[in-house]
């Protein structure tokens, strides 16, 4: 898997503490809610020109280990 952890980096001064591309204001929760409504990696990287394909993998290896902690979030508690 792809080391995210000097592309993805987290400040209290940017974005308020979320996690975000390093150099920029962009956040990961951004690019997963693009690729969930459907934008390819193409589409991504032309609407947000600093951004790489390594950035978004790394954003989604971010997710990845994020959700790899050992709390459950069962799917009907979660607010839609």
């Amino acid at each position: 898997m792809l080391d995210y952890r000097e592309m993805v980096v987290s400040n209290p001064g940017v974005m308020m503490g979320k996690p975000v591309i390093a150099g920029t204001r962009i956040t990961v929760e951004l690019i997963l809610e693009k690729l969930a409504a459907g934008e390819t990696v193409e589409q991504i990287l032309e609407a947000h020109p600093r951004l790489n394909q390594d950035a978004v993998r790394a954003a989604l290896a971010f997710a990845a280990d994020a959700l790899r902690a050992d709390v459950v979030y069962p799917l009907e508690t979660i607010p839609r």
